[in-house]
């Protein structure tokens, strides 16, 4: 906890800066003054370290004015404040070189408890970059280590990129989110009828899931007229529009549907409208036979022994196929942000939650969840792939983004961590992260 003797500095340093630039107080007292308050932050236990460094620098330059204008009249009585003042930022040094980074500890404790070989972290708050750091190993054979520019699968993540994609033709008006889908699937069976596009971006549509079926892998390399013969062969599970069932079935459709209305592949489309326009250079396909620089082997956990994931993988393509670094994520949560690639209007459906048939609000918008995690609302997504964990969360109330990734298959192990980190602002509103 921080002390209450820290509100009280805060206060005082403002006062000064305004009794400065007035002129109103002349340098011998102020330095005086430092002096007591420098006093007074002794007491003050584990100090916000932003601030701390902010102040410091402060207090420096309000020492030189006072060793430029007075020095010669005050020599004596200035030199025993200089000499409390340097006994003093000794001690504040030395507490700030032993003082550990908290979020850097609970990172290593959960890798350590939970056999995770490498992470990928970056905090953002308020617009501003906190935190970007790497733990741990890319690859264990190689002992490669994680970096911030080490490529791992975000997994179900691309969901918000797809919906992205499906709200900009929506705003150019060369879709509608309540188009029938069999207007662009001639092979769709009849039940497919009532299905929407909002339906697929919503999970309400009833579609069978595919992950686990078999003659989805990706050796397969179904185009949309397979894919849709194949899923299409499972009657739908309820009623469009009636249930909330995950579903990459769903989004994958949207992939093919952005491709028949874009005319263009679905990577190309998140290469020309989203990847290249936000800057993000090192996303792309996962495609397994693609030599990626700097990607990192995924890996799962059989008991405490850290193995190799499978190689015959399903292929998520619009659901789940984008690889990514943090970097990138950071670019990508900035164009979104910042309205570089959608109006508000759009960004704000994304990220409402859907009402279904029965009234009921399922608490999903498009690619998004919409969760409270502790009484703080959370906006964001996880991925899961076979050996990879990833999440992407946003604290609106807190204006904090956490993106964690990672080169473990632990179900939800992201998003646990993502969380877990948010804890630190919850509690204590104070940044506690450094570079």
């Amino acid at each position: 906890m921080v002390s209450a003797a820290v509100p009280k500095v805060a206060a005082w340093m403002k006062r000064r800066r305004e009794e400065t630039n007035s002129g109103g107080m002349n340098p011998l007292s102020q330095c005086n003054e430092i002096s007591a308050n420098i006093s007074v932050c002794k007491n003050v236990q584990k100090p916000p370290i932003g601030r701390f460094v902010e102040e410091t620098a402060w207090i420096f330059r309000q020492y030189s004015v006072v060793c430029r204008d007075k020095l010669v009249q005050h020599e004596t009585v200035f030199m025993r404040k200089a000499k409390r003042w340097t006994a003093c930022l000794i001690f504040w040094l030395a507490a700030l070189c032993a003082r550990a980074d908290l979020i850097d500890d609970y990172i290593t404790t959960q890798m350590a408890q939970r056999h995770i070989p490498g992470v990928s972290l970056a905090l953002v708050r308020d617009g501003k970059l906190l935190k970007t750091k790497a733990y741990g190993k890319a690859n264990l054979e190689l002992g490669v280590p994680v970096t911030e520019e080490t490529v791992f699968e975000i997994g179900s993540i691309t969901k918000q990129f797809t919906a992205t994609l499906i709200m900009m033709l929506a705003e150019e008006k060369k879709l509608g989110l309540d188009d029938k889908i069999t207007a662009y699937f001639t092979n769709a069976p009849l039940e497919w009828t009532n299905v929407t596009v909002r339906y697929l971006l919503t999970h309400t549509s009833g579609i069978k899931n595919y992950t686990g079926l078999p003659g989805f892998e990706c050796s397969k390399h179904l185009n949309s007229a397979h894919f849709v013969e194949a899923i299409g062969k499972h009657p739908l599970e309820f009623e469009p529009g009636t249930k909330f069932s995950y579903c990459n079935s769903g989004y994958n459709l949207l992939g093919f549907i952005v491709e028949k209305v874009a005319g263009k592949p679905y990577w190309q489309l998140l290469q020309d409208r989203i990847f290249q326009p936000a800057g993000m250079k090192a996303s792309q396909s996962r495609d397994l036979d693609t030599i990626i620089r700097n990607r990192a082997c995924g890996y799962e956990k059989h008991g405490n022994q850290i193995v190799n994931r499978e190689g015959d993988l399903t292929d998520v393509f619009a659901a789940g196929a984008i690889a990514s670094t943090v970097l990138d994520l950071l670019k990508w949560n900035y164009a979104l942000e910042s309205g570089k690639l959608l109006k508000a209007s759009s960004l704000q459906q994304m990220w409402s939650p859907y009402k279904l048939k029965n009234g009921q609000v399922f608490t999903y918008g498009f690619g998004w969840k919409l969760d409270d995690y502790k009484g703080t609302r959370c906006i964001g997504h996880g991925g899961a792939t076979s050996g990879f964990s990833s999440s992407l969360q946003k604290f609106p109330d807190l204006k904090l983004t956490v993106i964690v990734l990672t080169n473990s298959g632990e179900e939800g192990v992201a998003g646990q961590i993502a969380k877990g980190i948010a804890e630190f602002y919850i509690k204590t509103p104070k940044p506690v992260a450094q570079n």
